[in-house]
């Protein structure tokens, strides 16, 4: 059997939290991307990213649907960044071919 290191217990929660489990998860999130004291997210997936970082804020978000409410504000449009020379057109995969 594995070993997990989370505590059982009860966080309290405010009355108006109307999805519990995505309370729990959103505080666990929030806890493990803590500042580190330096201006940055101490989670290892974050490494080199500024504090608050973006798992943090979506632990926010999610505190926030959890408790009913509706996101006010619209989220940005995600523009890739791709390196030098590579293309945005999706990857067509090769046909297969038969032995004849």
């Amino acid at each position: 059997m594995s070993e997990t290191h989370r505590s059982d217990t009860v966080t309290d929660r405010p009355d108006e939290v109307t999805d519990p489990l995505l309370w729990k998860l959103a505080l666990e999130v929030a806890d493990a991307h803590e500042p580190d004291g330096q201006g940055g997210c101490q989670n290892l997936l974050c490494a080199g990213e500024p504090w608050p970082c973006t798992a943090w804020n979506n632990a926010q978000r999610a505190l926030r649907a959890a408790q009913g409410d509706v996101a006010d504000e619209t989220p940005a449009p995600v523009t890739p960044n791709f390196p030098a020379g590579w293309s945005a057109a999706p990857i067509v995969p090769a046909t297969r071919r038969t032995a004849a």
